[in-house]
């Protein structure tokens, strides 16, 4: 055997014992006065070892790239991330005992940059305009490292049609609550591959279960999903991290989502502020764009008479954001009006 060989089963050994070891994520269900018959569920994919959904994605990236001779012995590994990714990506590199390079925005929470850096990985930011993925691309075929590609590949580097991807999980969670076929799942979009995920595995079960992607008002994916344009750009930013991209990422698949539910970024970090008190502990801004959208699909069913479930993710540890959308000072500095939003938020968890 070469021992360039003997390199990639050592690896791919150490990938599927950390998969051993980590537990599933917990499904908690939340009962809303306001929305009788209608069960809440959140998959707290905050709890992975690295704090985030996006363990599973960076797992899936580099058994894509040791499988497919992407990444060979000797070589390092580069993404271009806003942040999240790069933190697993950076865990998985020191659990290969690899280099490994994260390009970001400069607009990065700095806690996310300094969890990359303690886990023995570079950053490069670049600044708002640049494109962090050629940045990365070019910074890999200068550098002899490999290029995982979270944006260009997502959807096929994870397993869609079963391996405990995030859809079979919660399926498999479900299976002994009132309604084991959720009436929806809600998820953000960032590379589009969870949607993917989502969407293919429950047509592959054969479940009437609809998708519903969580985006940021003026997101590229909800601009794309309206006119099914593949080169849709943002026509406007946001503060919500990981998700909001500026452009539509190859990864997302326009016909397995039913709906997309676009959210001011306020009514996001509301939720955000909300959740905490109702859970005890912090989650990102996407978790509460993807709540706030959750509401929305459950005002619908109850207007309709209809009752069932509804899951969604709380996608990343809030903590990471304690200086920003946890901080009512940097809040007000970029204008969003926090107290607003809150009166919005009490008003839809209102009993009718």
């Amino acid at each position: 055997m070469s021992a360039g060989r003997a390199w990639l089963k050592q690896a791919l050994a150490s990938v599927a014992q950390e998969a051993a070891r980590s537990a599933d994520t917990h499904l908690l269900r939340l009962d809303l006065p306001a929305f009788p018959g209608i069960r809440f569920y959140l998959k707290d994919e905050a709890a992975h070892p690295t704090g985030s959904l996006k363990h599973r994605l960076a797992r899936s990236l580099y058994l894509y790239a040791l499988c497919n001779g992407r990444l060979r012995e000797g070589q390092g590994a580069i993404d271009a991330s806003s942040g999240s990714t790069a933190i697993s990506e950076a865990w998985f590199a020191r659990l290969l005992d690899i280099r490994f390079v994260a390009v970001m925005p400069d607009c990065t929470a700095p806690a996310k940059v300094r969890l990359i850096r303690s886990l023995g990985a570079e950053s490069v930011l670049v600044p708002a305009g640049v494109d962090a993925s050629q940045v990365a691309r070019e910074h890999a075929a200068a550098n002899d490292l490999c290029y995982l590609d979270q944006f260009g590949l997502a959807e096929r580097a994870t397993d869609w049609r079963g391996n405990n991807n995030i859809a079979e999980s919660i399926l498999e969670q479900m299976a002994r609550e009132d309604h084991p076929e959720p009436a929806w799942v809600v998820c953000g979009a960032g590379t589009g591959g969870t949607s993917a995920t989502l969407g293919r595995y429950l047509r592959y079960r054969r479940l009437d279960t609809r998708v519903c992607v969580a985006e940021p008002t003026g997101g590229a994916f909800a601009v794309g999903w309206r006119t099914r344009d593949p080169a849709a750009r943002a026509t406007q930013k946001t503060l919500i991290e990981g998700i909001g991209r500026p452009r539509v990422e190859p990864g997302f698949l326009y016909d397995v989502v039913e709906t997309v539910e676009e959210v001011d970024d306020a009514d996001s970090v509301a939720a955000c502020w909300w959740l905490e008190q109702a859970l005890g502990r912090r989650y990102g801004g996407s978790s509460g764009t993807n709540f706030i959208a959750c509401l929305r699909l459950a005002a619908a069913m109850r207007e309709r008479g209809e009752s069932g479930a509804i899951v969604s993710l709380l996608c990343d540890r809030g903590e990471r954001y304690a200086d920003s959308l946890f901080d009512r000072d940097w809040l007000a500095q970029r204008e969003i009006d926090l107290d607003g939003a809150q009166r919005r938020l009490g008003q839809a968890l209102a009993a009718a």
